[in-house]
């Protein structure tokens, strides 16, 4: 029997829509839902999934850890068996510690609402994501300025008229509808800047490229804002109607001029100028991407705030073409998704890592997940002595694994609910395994913008193995601990109380797996924005910062230069792999074998490196890897690069093993390394040493 499932894909965060055609309960063909903003496109990866259910090397069975941790001697159970004893655990721990001992971490996104109701219903107040090693800083950027965050405006790439992308590598980290919109938008005209300190596939689409010296992207910034201000270039009705602190930002940026900006950036002030005359014309259709993981240095918060800042001089905030305001539901006269959180109060305890009391400026949605592993290490402001891992793995998305590892030592028991093997699931006492994204359903899911319309994930063919979908896990759970609200008994009741009170059936999104909310974009008057701040206008002087005693404009610090011999650790994504999610993946793994070592040119030739000879990175701190070296001259002679998630540890995933260097392995202390004003860690503020072997 042949049939088509629309679902959603699983292979990275950006969760785009697809349609599989299945027959006889095999899946035949994979692509991007051709009704959607991805038009049938789809990246390496999302065509790879059909790889991830045939792995045999991942989780098939629950299992229960029985040696030392890390050590790979497990007992298989039952299901039956693995709720029973994770419930019993977790219930052992809150009886000693109190409900506020656990805690959670996942990947966030459009289905986390399932997650929080968890946590909420066991009575603890932490609730993490990913999000400290990724986006923190932007978030914060946004909520210092407009009082909302970083997803109240989306990005209208399709009607842009100049793009400019700095921490955000579209045509690599790929998002298939923003990728396509920005096709749209080059065929049509529009101009891309690319400011990187490589030359990415992204930059090699650029009108203009500007190879950046690491670390210095905030004196760029301060520059541009100088020029438009100086020049008078900003959209002035837009500004007079909306900016609060205007004053400050013109005498703050007084000395940031472009020949400024040349000695530090390496970017020639008369270029610098031009851009600026061009950003100008193409307002309000202008798109500065404030950053996707621009968790990177320790001033990495103002890079993404100036960037707001620029896009608000601009009057890009709201604009068509431009970030265009994220229409909701209400937008459209209708009503929103019930929450499954929203049956739980709101835990009165604080939560560990200090997010909404001791930092009181920082969003406490996901907090700040670092923090909460110093919480665990000191016991302040209380022990944390449970901790459940949804399709996460810290101990490769943040730094220094020995030194995270040995905080965990301190957790009375440790979950990973996973997909495929990780360290952190390796590490764990318990692995509840997840079906694939193939083989699961989600719960619903709202996307906003200028068509706001709700998505569903179909279960598109049965698990290969004993696993389960996350509402199988959770609600299972919830039944052991006898928490009535989640323990539902199919995804369909889910979907029915989700659905409650919206006019939406379950049957609607059979079609094409979405539900519209409106057949036409809605735009938001830019006459009538409305900024979540306490004078509902875009605030350059932020209260909460300023009363913490953090700068709403702070002084430019410049950037050490590497000393003789070393260079700035640079990281990022690829368009094959998933950081270290896929690198066990048959399909990809032969796409991308290995991963290799950016340097400069003109410094492997004075180091007597020649491309494909094996180097030597060494961080001095004990440890050390062995890769090959990518000989260019795209790349700063300060930087070297390498793209995050390889050199995996855990002995089942053997496809994985001695592929090249794990970037996170050299960054010794790199929990400790953060941006006090966003909070995210700073992943390229990390040195190391070359050498040829």
């Amino acid at each position: 029997m042949k049939e088509k499932k629309y679902s959603i894909c699983g292979m990275c965060t950006s969760r785009c829509p697809i349609e599989v055609d299945v027959e006889d309960g095999e899946i035949k063909f994979i692509q991007g839902n051709r009704q959607s903003g991805v038009r049938g496109g789809l990246c390496a990866r999302g065509a790879a999934g059909t790889a991830l259910i045939e792995d045999a090397e991942r989780p098939q069975y629950p299992l229960i850890r029985e040696g030392a941790r890390g050590e790979g001697k497990w007992r298989k159970v039952s299901w039956e068996e693995a709720f029973a004893y994770v419930a019993e655990r977790l219930k052992e721990v809150i009886d000693k510690y109190g409900t506020k001992s656990v805690l959670w971490s996942d990947r966030g996104g459009p289905f986390a609402d399932l997650h929080k109701a968890f946590v909420r219903a066991i009575g603890s107040p932490n609730y993490c994501n990913h999000d400290a090693s990724c986006a923190r800083n932007v978030q914060h950027a946004a909520l210092s300025l407009f009082g909302f965050g970083r997803k109240g405006v989306v990005y209208d790439f399709k009607n842009a008229k100049h793009v400019v992308l700095q921490t955000r590598n579209l045509f690599e980290a790929i998002n298939v509808s923003e990728c396509v919109g920005m096709m749209d938008a080059l065929e049509k005209g529009c101009k891309l800047t690319v400011i990187d300190v490589r030359a990415t596939i992204t930059a090699g689409k650029a009108d203009t490229f500007f190879m950046i010296r690491p670390g210095t992207d905030y004196a760029f910034n301060l520059a541009v804002i100088n020029e438009i201000l100086r020049k008078k270039l900003y959209d002035s009705h837009y500004v007079n109607k909306y900016f609060e602190g205007l004053s400050e930002l013109r005498s703050f940026v007084e000395p940031y001029t472009p020949e400024w900006a040349e000695e530090e950036t390496g970017i020639p002030a008369k270029a610098l100028r031009n851009f600026v005359q061009e950003l100008a014309a193409a307002s309000p259709s202008v798109i500065w991407h404030p950053g996707w993981n621009n968790a990177r240095y320790t001033d990495s918060f103002y890079v993404s705030r100036t960037i707001y800042i620029i896009n608000a001089l601009l009057g890009s905030i709201g604009a068509k073409g431009g970030l265009a305001w994220a229409m909701t539901p209400k937008d459209c006269g209708k009503q929103g998704l019930n929450s499954l959180a929203a049956q739980f109060p709101k835990p009165e305890e604080k939560r560990a890592d200090g997010v909404g009391w001791k930092y009181k400026y920082f969003d406490a949605g996901p907090g700040l997940l670092h923090l909460a592993f110093k919480a665990i290490e000191t016991e302040d402001p209380y022990p944390l002595k449970a901790y459940i891992c949804y399709r996460h793995d810290p101990l490769m998305a943040f730094p220094d694994p020995n030194q995270l590892k040995k905080i965990l030592d301190k957790l009375d028991f440790l979950v990973s609910v996973t997909f495929s093997w990780s360290e952190t699931a390796w590490y764990a006492d318990v692995v509840l395994p997840l079906s694939p994204y193939l083989e699961r359903e989600s719960i619903i899911a709202t996307k906003k913008g200028p068509k706001p319309h709700f998505i569903v994930r179909q279960r598109c063919v049965e698990p290969r193995f004993d696993t389960k979908a996350d509402w199988e896990i959770i609600c299972g759970l919830a039944k052991a601990m006898g928490i009535e609200k989640l323990s539902f008994d199919s995804i369909e009741d889910i979907w029915n109380f989700q659905l409650n009170g919206t006019g939406v059936k379950i049957e609607d999104f059979n079609k094409n797996g979405m539900v519209m909310l409106t057949d036409t974009p809605l735009y938001i008057d830019r006459e009538n924005l409305k900024f979540k701040t306490q004078s509902g206008k875009i605030e350059i002087i932020a209260p909460k910062w300023e009363e913490a005693g953090v700068p709403s404009l702070k002084p430019y610090e410049p950037k050490p230069h590497p000393e003789e011999g070393s260079f700035r650790l640079t990281v990022g994504r690829c368009a094959i792999h998933t950081q270290g999610h896929t690198i066990n993946n048959a399909l990809l793994v032969e796409q991308m074998p290995e991963n290799v070592l950016w340097i400069n040119r003109d410094v492997a030739k004075s180091m007597g490196i020649e491309d494909g000879d094996i180097v030597e990175v060494d961080a001095n701190n004990g440890y050390k890897g062995k890769m090959r070296a990518f000989v260019t001259p795209f790349i700063h002679p300060e930087a070297v690069f390498m793209v995050h998630g390889f050199d995996s540890a855990t002995p089942p995933e053997t496809k994985a093993r001695n592929r090249g260097v794990a970037d996170h392995k050299l960054m010794i202390g790199g929990l400790d390394v953060w941006d006090k004003a966003g909070g995210a860690v700073a992943l390229q503020e990390h040195f190391v040493k070359i050498k040829k072997i």
